[in-house]
């Protein structure tokens, strides 16, 4: 099974004028990641978080994504779900393809139609309304951009006209489609134009929180004619707690604890459902050497994982 990092790119700045976390602690991160054998770094794609941590800004997903393809050579990264509505589709596979130029081939593409809160829209310009309907035009235009190279689309929200990749990075149809979704239709879209499915893990019931939704994904790939072997699946999981950090008992989401042989029989469960890959948040306290700690201290998960 694969293996990811979390990496959070929130925060604010304090009273020293410095923003949390800086290039340099991003850089660390994902160089720590790279050494201990992570398969992928994955982040989120936001602008601003109203009310999280005080109002916490981001740094922006695609100059962090191109920083980070310069300062690895082997690990893979992304946008655990880029916010489709930010920008235009067509303008978007340009994006995925040119960073995966960049980094040889190692760019997650995932794309999703937007989980950010309306203030977030609202602040930089961006419409709050018929999030699903935009993304169902964008990944129309994206799926044709990266798959065929052109798309000439005129829809409701977005068009393409004769749009033309003309110059193709490393893979011959761009970085794989990752689409993020849990409801039906956004199931049948990652069926019919995925490459990947993504999700993320909540609850306190591990598998059984992630079982259901796998059997919709199954059956959304049958009405679309697709053999669900054909679609991989990742797995965002919060929380993994390596440090012995503890969970606030109040929380809605996953918690795994303890040694590092029970972390990792906890995320190996996930294959039963047919998930190839656990993208991991982990906890931890205090600022970037904790957080290197936290890394350094799933590498015998890494490789509990990667040999089973």
């Amino acid at each position: 099974m694969r293996i990811g990092l979390i990496m959070q790119l929130n925060g604010r700045m304090d009273d020293n004028g410095r923003a949390s976390p800086t290039w340099d602690d991003i850089r660390a991160q994902v160089s720590t990641a790279e050494q201990v054998g992570f398969d992928s770094v994955v982040f989120e794609d936001g602008l601003f978080y109203p009310g999280k941590k005080e109002d916490s800004g981001l740094w922006e997903a695609v100059a962090i994504s191109g920083a980070i393809a310069e300062a690895t050579s082997t690990i893979e990264f992304g946008p655990s779900v880029f916010n489709g509505v930010y920008r235009s589709p067509a303008m978007l596979a340009k994006i995925a393809e040119t960073i995966d130029e960049i980094s040889g081939g190692r760019f997650i593409f995932g794309i999703g139609a937007g989980n950010t809160p309306d203030e977030d829209y609202q602040t930089f310009g961006f419409p709050t309304d018929f999030r699903y309907s935009r993304f169902e035009e964008a990944i129309e235009i994206i799926h044709s951009m990266l798959k065929n190279g052109r798309a000439d689309h005129q829809g409701r929200f977005w068009s393409a006209n004769n749009a033309e990749m003309v110059m193709r990075g490393p893979r011959a149809q761009g970085p794989p489609i990752v689409i993020a979704g849990g409801k039906p239709k956004m199931l049948r879209l990652a069926a019919r134009f995925g490459d990947e499915w993504n999700w993320w893990a909540h609850g306190k019931a591990l598998i059984e929180s992630v079982r259901p939704i796998t059997g919709e994904l199954d059956q959304a790939c049958a009405e679309v004619g697709r053999d669900p072997a054909t679609l991989r699946r990742s797995l965002d999981v919060y929380s993994v707690d390596p440090l012995g950090i503890g969970f606030d008992p109040e929380a809605h989401m996953v918690q795994i604890g303890g040694p590092t042989g029970e972390i990792a029989d906890a995320l190996l469960e996930f294959s039963e459902v047919g998930i190839g890959e656990v993208r991991c948040d982990l906890v931890y306290e205090g600022g970037l050497e904790n957080k290197i700690q936290a890394v350094e201290e799933m590498a015998a998960v890494v490789d509990r994982l990667h040999d089973a």
